[in-house]
């Protein structure tokens, strides 16, 4: 697998409790399960990680318990940490996850949002390699200005992956024009296309429309995923027509990190050599049995993404 994916999203703490149903205002709900896991940008990582490819976490972390767990963590799936840690802790985020399999955030920042240009700076990405941001990290403020200056100072050779997360109707135009310019993996779902789009896309034809719409936003070389849960994702670059690649049917128990996986996955397939068609296809597998885990971090390993293939 050739080149390195250096991820420059927050890696938070995520407190995952499993309900049946969220209480009403005012009101209050027993937890069947809870857990304490790193989450946010650590879904990714773990993935592209699991996946084979070689990780660095460019982002920032902090000084506290929930910093220590962020960074034993990112240990353990073989990755490296750029910068050293910032005097305040990490930052949480309490996920409620119902019956439905549907998750609800409540979300406390942290040391993971202080990462000046200087930090950035110091990161070295070279022709081949991936460099992941999220949404989160280019809404209003001085360090999204500092990371999309940095984002147009990359390498030609170096591919930007980008996933704009719910917040993507949040991110000011003039942040997020630039940096879709800039874009070659355009991650996201039907709901964040049509906050970057502004055109809802209700129906298969919406779906591809949007897709379409997003590919002549970003690199003329890049490639839009536009993930539409278990139907599988849409595949479009820029002057052909969307392909979709089609879903597995699997019993969700926990979509938490489901989008995540995907993109972890399909950046780990690119950097292999597959074409995006392909890529898409382990992702979609990889966000498959995501789903059948509880927890955010659930992405499977690459032996378990081509055995799960190999029955299909």
């Amino acid at each position: 697998m050739s080149g390195l994916l250096h991820h420059v999203g927050p890696v938070i703490i995520d407190v995952v409790m499993t309900v049946d149903a969220l209480p009403e205002r005012g009101g209050g709900v027993f937890a069947d399960t809870a857990r304490t896991l790193p989450g946010g940008g650590f879904n990714v990582i773990a993935a592209a990680a699991r996946s084979g490819m070689e990780v660095v976490y460019g982002g920032a972390h902090g000084t506290g318990p929930r910093g220590d767990a962020v960074r034993s963590a990112l240990r353990g799936e073989g990755v490296g940490v750029a910068h050293p840690p910032r005097p305040e802790d990490t930052g949480f985020c309490v996920a409620l996850v119902d019956s439905s399999a549907e998750r609800t955030f409540v979300t406390h920042l942290g040391a993971e949002t202080d990462l000046p240009l200087s930090d950035l700076r110091t990161l070295c990405p070279a022709e081949g390699d991936f460099v992941y941001t999220v949404g989160y990290s280019l809404l209003p403020g001085p360090r999204a200005d500092e990371l999309a200056t940095w984002i147009g100072s990359l390498p030609e050779g170096v591919r930007l992956v980008l996933d704009p997360a719910p917040v993507a109707g949040e991110i000011p135009a003039a942040t997020l024009g630039p940096v879709l310019a800039r874009t070659d993996v355009l991650s996201l779902s039907a709901a964040e296309a049509a906050a970057v789009t502004g055109v809802a896309p209700r129906d298969a034809d919406g779906l591809e429309h949007a897709a379409a719409l997003l590919s002549e936003r970003i690199r003329p070389t890049g490639v839009v995923v536009l993930r539409d849960s278990a139907e599988g994702c849409l595949v479009a670059t820029a002057g052909t027509v969307p392909r979709r690649v089609p879903g597995f049917a699997v019993t969700a128990v926990d979509t938490n990190g489901a989008g995540d996986a995907h993109v972890g996955v399909f950046t780990a397939a690119l950097a292999s050599g597959l074409t995006p068609l392909a890529a898409a296809r382990r992702a979609n597998a990889a966000a498959a049995l995501a789903v059948t885990r509880r927890g955010p971090a659930t992405s499977p390993t690459a032996e378990e993404i081509t055995a799960f293939l190999a029955l299909r």
